[in-house]
Order: structure tokens, then C-alpha cells, then sequence
């Protein structure tokens, strides 16, 4: 075979793959029978009766300034310090300690140091001044107002008084 039709023929096969291909991509039986499941579309089932969206629990502040006057919607339950506890992990531990001592590693740093969360100073904040010292206090400013979800601000509040309970009672 000479080189021009040795060339035709692997540009002949070549076209035709293409063809092939095509048509499989396009017209092959798998393009029709694919089902559409859209997330959105979805509908999803009822919610039990008389139960509160997470979204909606606890209540939200409009701004950190109203949080001085208010007083926590939680219950100082275990599983709302529990839930804290968590959410104190992600934001505070890393400054105030695992105890709450203000012997974080981060906080070693800082000058003046972090606060003890279980002084007694501290202890006797209300629940909305505890949230905005929190939010607002030195060296937080205008952090944890923006990180910390307002959902998540009450929990805080609800693990920092089971810290001072602890400390309270010596450590139980």
C-alpha cells in the first residue's frame, strides 16, 4: 500500500470512530433512561407535632447589645452544656483553656491574659451580659460576633455556668 491511501484509510477509521462515539453519547439508550433526581424537587416529610425548627432554637439576638438584657431561653440542662461544651471547643478553648482558666495555648501569648471564665466576677454576670462579654469582651471584638452563629451563643452560655458550678463546688 502506498502512503496517501494508507492515510485515507486511517483518517476513514478515525471519522468513523467519531461517529460511533457520537452516536453513543447522543443517541445511546442510557441518555434516556437516567433518572432526574433534583434535591429541591424533593418533598420532605412533616415535622411531628409541636416540635421547633433547629433554625428557629434558641431564638436569635437582632444584635449582641440586646444580649445584656436578656436572659438565656435554655435550661441549664446537661444536654444544653453538653451541646456548649462542643461549641466552646470550637471558639474558646483555644484561648481560655479546657477548664476555662484562661491557660489556652493561644492565650499564653496574649497580654493581658485571657480571663478566667470561673471567677467569681465573671460567675455573677447575668446570662446576657456573660453573652456579650463574650461576643464583644476585650480581644474578641469584632471577631466572635461575626464566627459564632447566633443558634450557637446560648449553648456557650449554658457550659461557661456549668464551668462555674464546677469550680463552685470544687471541681464536681
Amino acid at each position: 500500500m502506498s502512503g496517501p491511501t494508507r492515510w485515507m484509510i486511517l483518517l476513514a477509521m478515525a471519522v468513523l470512530a467519531m461517529v460511533a462515539a457520537a452516536y453513543l453519547m447522543m443517541a445511546g439508550p442510557r441518555m434516556y433512561e437516567q433518572t432526574h433526581i433534583r434535591e429541591f424537587q424533593a418533598a420532605m416529610p412533616p415535622a411531628p407535632a409541636g416540635s421547633v425548627p433547629l433554625e428557629d432554637w434558641p431564638p436569635a439576638l437582632a444584635s449582641s447589645a440586646e444580649a445584656a438584657h436578656q436572659n438565656s431561653p435554655l435550661e441549664l440542662k446537661a444536654a444544653s452544656a453538653a451541646r456548649g461544651q462542643a461549641y466552646y471547643g470550637y471558639y474558646c478553648a483555644f484561648c481560655h483553656g479546657d477548664s476555662g482558666a484562661g491557660d489556652g495555648p493561644v492565650g499564653d501569648s496574649f497580654m493581658p491574659r485571657p480571663a478566667d471564665l470561673r471567677a467569681a466576677k465573671i460567675a455573677s454576670y447575668s446570662d446576657g451580659q456573660l453573652l456579650r462579654a463574650s461576643l464583644l469582651g476585650t480581644g474578641h471584638d469584632p471577631v466572635l460576633e461575626r464566627v459564632v452563629r447566633a443558634q450557637q451563643r446560648w449553648y456557650l452560655v449554658a457550659y461557661l455556668r456549668q464551668l462555674q458550678r464546677q469550680d463552685s463546688n470544687g471541681g464536681k
